[in-house]
This record gives structure tokens, C-alpha cells and sequence, in this order.
């Protein structure tokens, strides 16, 4: 094949010669954010409730202690990720591991630090979306003689997962994008991809240019698939109350 003369020949070229590198870096940058996405979830799910578990005056000692103990620790962590790039955090897991004598992989590291950010920002969602949730429910269901645990678990959670589905969307979209930054510990996902490639003919536009293509894509169709979640998660709008039926009949 001849050597291209413009951009938009070199964009075609390198697509078609680097493919497979694109596509790797393609199914590593998805492997990353899905999983580091739906660990970070269980995470954010899990240090949303213990924030928002009650300390109360006839606890037993022991249970103050370890509940205020382990909200501490929730709270430094959440205040700690959200308060700091993700790309510093990568340079620190990865190189903290390994300066502590442990080996790691870079893309384990990747996936580490992507459910630690994912979690400390799910953690505050979690809890908004915990307090959204009508406190009349939690007292009847506790009324009805539920336990507190259940009671989070079949009344509250559900309703919360549907409050924030759309910023669990969103979560993932960033997450999709940030993992660009895990490139500075060598995970080759699209953008270490699109970095080689560019290198080789240094035409770093035209290899960017790829990746931002495919980028778009991958965020238009799982931003469509979320709203069609969203909109299942509404159920029917064309329900008629029971109160109002009674009244008809």
C-alpha cells in the first residue's frame, strides 16, 4: 500500500494496519470499567448503608465503638479517593504494592483503583439516595415488625437502585473515559494503544483521532442502553391505583 499523503488516508491506514491493537486495547479498556464499575458498586452500596446505619443510645458499648470505628474508616477513605486524581491514585496503589514486596499486575492495579474511586463516589450517592427515600417507609416497615436489615434490603434498595440508576450510568461512562489514565502504569487499554501507534509514524493526531472515534461510540451505545434500563426500571405509566379503582367501581 502506498504511503498516505493526508490525514484522513493516514486515519484509514492505521486503523486498518493496527486493528488488532485497537481492538485489544478496545476489550481491556471495557474488561476494566465493567468490572471495576460493578465492584466499585457493591463497595459504594456497602459504605453507604454503614454511613447510614444510626448509632443509638442503647447500643451495646461494644457495637458504638466498632460502628463509629468502622464509619471512621469509611469516611477517610471516601474523603481520600474523591479528594484525589485518579491518576495520582494509579501511580500510588501500583507503586505502593510493589515497593511493599507484593507483586501485582499493572492491569490488576488498574481494576483496584477503579473500584476504590468508583466506591467512594458511589458511597455519597448511595447515601442521598438512601435519605430520598420516604422515612415513612422505613418506619412502617419497621412497624410491621421487619427487621432493620431487612428492611433495607427489600424496601429501601430498591428504591434507591432506581433513584440512581442514572448517576450509576454516568459512573460508568467516566469510568469508561478514565481509564485513559491507567496508561501511565503501562495497562495497555485504547489510549497506551493509540499512544504506540501514533509513535511509530509519529502521527499521534490521527491515532487519537481513532480512539476518540471509538470512544463516542462505546459511550452512545451504553449511554442508550442505560436509558432503556431507566425507563423499564419506571414501569408502566398507564396504572390505575387501587384507591382510585375501588372508587370507580
Amino acid at each position: 500500500m502506498a504511503q498516505p499523503t493526508n490525514s484522513l488516508e493516514w486515519i484509514v491506514y492505521l486503523a486498518e494496519n493496527y486493528s488488532n491493537m485497537f481492538i485489544q486495547g478496545t476489550l481491556l479498556t471495557l474488561y476494566i470499567s465493567i468490572l471495576g464499575t460493578i465492584l466499585g458498586f457493591i463497595l459504594g452500596y456497602v459504605s453507604g448503608i454503614i454511613q447510614d446505619i444510626q448509632i443509638r443510645p442503647a447500643d451495646n458499648p461494644v457495637k458504638k465503638l466498632l460502628l463509629r470505628i468502622i464509619k471512621i474508616i469509611f469516611t477517610v477513605y471516601v474523603e481520600l479517593f474523591r479528594g484525589t486524581p485518579m491518576i495520582v491514585q494509579a501511580m500510588i496503589v501500583y507503586y505502593g504494592i510493589l515497593q511493599a514486596g507484593l507483586h501485582i499486575s499493572a492491569v490488576a492495579a488498574g481494576i483496584l483503583v477503579t473500584v476504590l474511586n468508583t466506591g467512594a463516589y458511589m458511597a455519597e450517592t448511595v447515601r442521598a439516595g438512601i435519605n430520598s427515600v420516604d422515612i415513612g417507609q422505613r418506619e412502617g416497615a419497621l412497624a410491621m415488625g421487619m427487621s432493620p436489615m431487612k428492611t433495607m434490603l427489600y424496601v429501601i434498595l430498591p428504591q434507591v437502585l432506581r433513584n440512581i440508576l442514572p448517576e450509576m450510568g454516568n459512573t460508568f461512562l467516566t469510568n469508561l473515559k478514565m481509564t485513559s489514565v491507567l496508561n501511565v502504569i503501562a495497562v495497555n487499554e485504547l489510549f497506551m494503544a493509540a499512544k504506540t501507534v501514533g509513535a511509530n509514524y509519529y502521527k499521534y493526531f490521527e491515532a487519537f483521532l481513532v480512539i476518540a472515534i471509538i470512544y463516542f461510540v462505546l459511550c452512545f451505545i451504553f449511554g442508550r442502553l442505560f436509558k432503556l434500563l431507566e425507563k423499564k426500571l419506571e414501569g408502566k405509566k398507564d396504572y390505575v391505583l387501587a384507591v382510585e379503582y375501588m372508587d370507580a367501581q
